[in-house]
């Protein structure tokens, strides 16, 4: 299942609040859930919970602090495309999840709701395409980096 989240800000531990979180299970569907400070979210919880079920995520340690601090759950099994994108692409520095969409899969997704306000009541048509295309491609993204590492003896690495 990919996933990702969405907050008011970056500093969780003192400050921000968990908003939505991104699901895909790689069907090219993805599924938004907003939160508005409560979080009271049990489906939600057991899925982030389920050992079976590998959660692929750009940038885990903040989705993983986050959802930690707001549900009360840790998630595992993770992985984590920026750090199997930083063991295997060390031809760049450049290891967002921008890059990798346009490298690994040639599509261009646009950044620009990142810095949006999360928060509001009603999120607009740009947030909610935004937030989707945060999950969408993780799986391919992933598939491509396994290949890389495979290639490159890294896999073992990737996987301690």
């Amino acid at each position: 299942m990919a996933l990702d989240t969405e907050a008011t800000g970056l500093n969780f531990p003192l400050r921000d609040r968990l908003c939505v979180v991104q699901l895909s299970s790689g069907n090219g569907d993805a599924h938004l859930v907003k939160f508005s400070g409560k979080y009271n979210a049990p489906n939600l919880k057991k899925l982030l919970t389920d050992k079976k079920s590998l959660k692929i995520m750009h940038y885990a340690r903040f989705d993983v602090g986050i959802i930690y601090k707001h549900l009360g759950v840790m998630m595992e099994p993770i992985y984590c495309t920026k750090i199997a994108s930083r063991l295997v692409r060390t031809y760049t520095d450049r290891h967002g999840l921008k890059e990798l969409c346009m490298e690994l899969l040639g599509k261009e997704i646009s950044k620009q709701q990142q810095s949006s306000d999360w928060g509001a009541a009603k999120l607009t048509e740009d947030q909610v395409k935004y937030a989707a295309s945060d999950v969408l491609y993780l799986h391919k993204i992933k598939a491509k980096l396994e290949e890389m590492l495979e290639r490159e003896g890294r896999k073992e690495l990737a996987e301690t």
